[in-house]
């Protein structure tokens, strides 16, 4: 009788021939960025990083590492923050990368879709529907190096949620190779399809957990043509709050972006992101980014923004504003929220909470947030900002100066379980965009009925009843 180790082996050459060469890293240098997700927190072995070149490829080895009971860790582009792309440490596992899938299949711009696969970067798609005229509008951070397929198993969000819904609003068919090899190609451009169940939201969000999404067939827009964009400092966040509602009644779904930064996230940017400068000659305790955009040229935005601005300023919602007179203005204004993830890394380690709660509630959590997390761990630097228009807040811990990254990080269920309690009586979430992939599995219990977590499961255990897809992520045990 052949061993189990004898087994894989053989599969792993079955799976070789499958790829070629171009497809199978086994090296130590060459294998190690695949293993390591880019923050640092989760770090795992691998029998082998396999990378197929198309969706029969991705078949053939999913078919064939099922029947030998070889762990599948999909990956795209390996900038997850909570370790949904990582594999374990028994070395047994195979990670599958799907970055040589980077084929944009179709742009139809008569139906405003664009049919890409998995392994396409995100700023590819959106230069490709640029250069159709037209607009993809998922955009974060990453956008430079993370891949579609990440972004459908996250459900990803970013700074155009507030207009445009999350990933999962953006997608109108996906292909998908399930854990036993079949394929479902559900690659439908429709934006009507009530025949049965829709099949493709068990897939996004899921994190690799049912299934290898290989391809999507996702929604475009119009290119915005006319874009205003201000920076508004403001006293507190109920007073933020009250500006963003403010703006909304005048500007309608013509309103884009609405970020809240926090004075420690500006100053932690001016202090370490080169080009970056506090465009007000005075602190405030807080700021908030608003965008305009339209379709239409000269849309009136302007004079619409202008003038909110200024009723705002009289009415007290408002200390100060700034509105920026070309793009170039406007892409300094926005380089000041989106660096803070990077200047907050230079302060040390920090602790990131990516939560949500009712819009209307997000001033009173962040007041109890803080004193929660304050009164626990003397010194703590508290650093929230993101998306006030949906909810989406990122409450970042900065350690206190005078302790150690490790003490703090040693911290990091204590002080992200305090944040959880808080969000829960928000009636929130613990995951706003970014997942729960191994970072956030335990917790999940915690902040879902058993009702909801059984369902979770039974999912699971229908799709994927060997375990061997993504395992030890998402689903608590």
């Amino acid at each position: 009788m052949t061993s189990k180790r004898t087994d894989h082996a053989a599969t792993l050459q079955q799976i070789r021939k499958t790829v070629g060469d171009a497809g199978w890293i086994d090296d130590a240098d060459g294998m190690a960025p695949y293993l390591r997700e880019w923050r640092g927190l989760f770090h795992g072995q691998a029998a082998v990083v396999v990378c197929p070149a198309s969706t029969a490829e991705v078949s053939q080895v999913m078919s064939l590492c099922h029947q030998a009971g070889i762990a599948v860790v999909p990956q795209s582009g390996n900038t997850g923050l909570c370790g949904g792309a990582a594999p374990d440490r028994s070395g047994e596992q195979i990670i599958l990368s799907l970055r040589r899938m980077n084929r944009i299949r179709d742009v139809d711009v008569a139906n405003d879709t664009l049919t890409a696969e998995a392994g396409c970067v995100l700023a590819q798609v959106q230069q490709r529907a640029r250069d159709s005229g037209r607009l993809f509008p998922l955009s974060l951070a990453a956008e430079g190096s993370c891949m579609m397929g990440g972004n459908l198993a996250t459900n990803a969000g970013g700074i155009n949620v507030l207009r445009y819904g999350n990933a999962r609003a953006l997608v109108l068919g996906l292909e998908v190779v399930l854990p036993d090899g079949r394929i479902w190609d559900g690659l439908r451009g429709l934006r009507k399809d009530n025949a049965g169940y829709d099949l493709k939201q068990l897939f996004i969000g899921a994190e690799g957990t049912l299934g290898v999404i290989t391809a999507a067939v996702m929604r475009l827009f119009p290119l915005p043509r006319d874009v205003h964009t201000a920076l508004v400092a403001v006293a507190d966040p109920a007073a933020a709050l009250a500006l963003y509602r403010s703006v909304r009644e005048a500007a309608g779904d013509d309103i884009t972006g609405c970020e809240l930064l926090s004075r420690r996230a500006l100053d932690f940017v001016v202090r370490h992101v080169q080009g970056c400068r506090d465009p007000f000659s005075t602190p405030h305790p807080w700021y908030v980014l608003l965008e305009l955009s339209s379709a239409r040229s000269n849309s009136g935005l302007r004079e619409t923004l202008e003038q909110a601005l200024q009723s705002a300023l009289q009415g007290g919602h408002a200390s100060d504003a700034v509105v920026a007179d070309s793009l170039a203005q406007g892409e300094a204004l926005w380089l000041l929220r989106e660096s803070v993830p990077e200047a907050q890394r230079r302060e040390g380690a920090s602790i990131k909470n990516d939560v949500s709660v009712p819009v209307s509630r997000v001033p009173a959590f962040l007041h109890a947030a803080t004193a929660r997390v304050e009164a626990a761990c003397d010194g703590v630097r508290v650093c929230p900002f993101g998306h006030l228009g949906d909810g989406n807040i990122h409450f970042n811990l900065s350690r206190p100066t005078a302790v150690s990254d490790d003490a703090f990080l040693a911290r990091w269920d204590e002080l992200g379980g305090i944040v959880d309690e808080v969000v829960m009586e928000f009636d929130g979430s613990i995951a706003a965009e970014h997942g729960i992939g191994q970072l956030r599995r335990a917790r999940l219990a915690a902040s879902r009925s058993p009702l909801e977590i059984e369902l979770m499961r039974s999912l699971k255990q229908a799709l994927d009843p060997a375990g061997l897809m993504n395992p030890g992520k998402v689903v608590p045990d």
